[in-house]
């Protein structure tokens, strides 16, 4: 549509294409197509659509600055970039921050709407202030302006289960089941799940499950939900049945689904029936790279480092473009083989990494200590390291320090 001269471009478009951009090829490049459009069609959509990358990032520094920038520009004139900034204050544990914003709001004459107020809920569960959720949740049912519905509740129930209040919970689940009477939203039902589930009643969990299930679309997800309570509240066989009957209907094998039982046989060390329903999953299908994580993650909490290493070796062979690990599990294999002393083994799950972004640091020491040991040149990496911007720093000096003590 850019490149084709016939396509009128709005600022919803710019905004769209910034966001897919900052999806598939990552922030520094919404950077710079975000500077380079026409001062013309910068208006509060695009800005918003960068502030929003930014809370994705979890980049405070840059939303607050680009938050100043439409705030001088007098973009910021509704609640839609405060209640972005408020999210991403929550995701980071900046909670006092979100009162400023509010106050900020209020001297401004910015009316502050549901998201505000729910933004406002959800922190002040975080930082257990029980009373202050209950005044604003009493503000939206006492104020006409604002329908509140089961995501208000569910984030009031969600504040008394943390501080234990169970019966004041109870009576939040049941207006959601109400307004599921009548709205039959499937993200509901999931929430009732998790939430049941937390207040330790498999009864309660079945009973939800079994009255709501006919009524609502079940999604993959839906099932994920199910599981994961149930292996929670100690129900495994319970678990496994509901993946049974899943797998016994789904049109389209989703192996977050396999993911979730997984995670139940990993955290009990049952790992033959974990490795026993995965290989019978990847029979004719090829399973996602998390899925080998999974096991990998078990294995090396149950101090099993050989099968860590082997199942993560898996995962990143079939990882999509872009995919990593995480970081906890990559470290302990490494750590791992370079006590084995395997140079081999180190170098070949470092540069699988090189299609998903350039090496860090850590990866190139690695490397270098690796290659010391065994007696092989380092000049390879040092010349990649600067390649990839990285200068000498204290711990680099030392490891090749070591070569002159050998």
């Amino acid at each position: 549509m850019t490149y084709r001269r016939c396509f009128v471009l709005s600022p919803t478009d710019i905004a769209v294409r910034l966001n897919l951009i900052h999806k598939v090829h990552g922030i520094e490049h919404a950077e710079n197509f975000f500077h380079n459009v026409s001062k013309n069609l910068k208006n509060y959509i695009v800005y918003g659509a960068l502030l929003n990358s930014y809370v994705q990032e979890k980049s405070i520094e840059k939303a607050e600055y680009i938050m100043e920038k439409m705030e001088e520009m007098g973009m910021a004139t509704t609640s839609f970039p405060y209640n972005v900034l408020m999210n991403l204050y929550s995701q980071t544990g900046a909670y006092d921050r979100i009162d400023m914003l509010v106050q900020e709001m209020d001297r401004k004459g910015i009316p502050q709407d549901r998201y505000t107020m729910r933004n406002r809920m959800t922190a002040a569960v975080e930082v257990f202030d029980i009373s202050e959720m209950e005044s604003i949740l009493n503000q939206m049912e006492d104020n006409s302006n604002f329908v509140v519905d089961w995501n208000e509740y569910s984030v009031a129930a969600s504040g008394y289960l943390k501080v234990g209040m169970m019966d004041k919970a109870l009576l939040m689940l049941k207006k959601i089941e109400t307004m599921m009477q009548l709205d039959r939203k499937t993200e509901a039902f999931e929430f009732l799940l998790t939430l049941y589930a937390k207040t330790n009643n498999k009864d309660e969990l079945y009973r939800v499950w079994n009255t709501y299930k006919p009524s609502v679309t079940i999604r993959d997800t839906s099932y994920c939900h199910m599981i994961t309570a149930l292996a929670e509240l100690d129900d495994l066989d319970g678990a496994e049945k509901m993946f049974e009957e899943w797998e016994s209907q789904c049109t389209m094998y989703d192996f977050r689904v396999l993911n979730r039982l997984l995670v139940a046989y990993c955290k009990r060390g049952l790992f033959d029936k974990a490795e026993s329903v995965v290989n019978k999953a990847v029979e004719g299908r090829t399973p996602y790279a998390s899925t080998w994580q999974v096991l990998a993650i078990g294995f090396m909490k149950h101090n099993q480092m050989p099968k860590a290493v082997e199942m993560l070796k898996k995962a990143m062979s079939i990882g999509r473009e872009g995919w990593r690990p995480t970081s906890r599990v990559f470290a302990a294999c490494l750590d791992y083989l370079e006590e084995q002393g395997d140079v081999k083994g180190v170098e070949e799950m470092i540069n699988s990494c090189k299609n998903s972004g350039p090496l860090t640091r850590d990866m190139h020491h690695r490397l270098l200590r690796c290659r010391i040991k065994a007696g092989e040149t380092v000049s390879v990496v040092v010349d990649q390291m600067q390649r990839d911007g990285f200068d000498a720093d204290k711990e680099t000096s030392e490891i090749l320090g070591s070569v002159s003590r050998i």
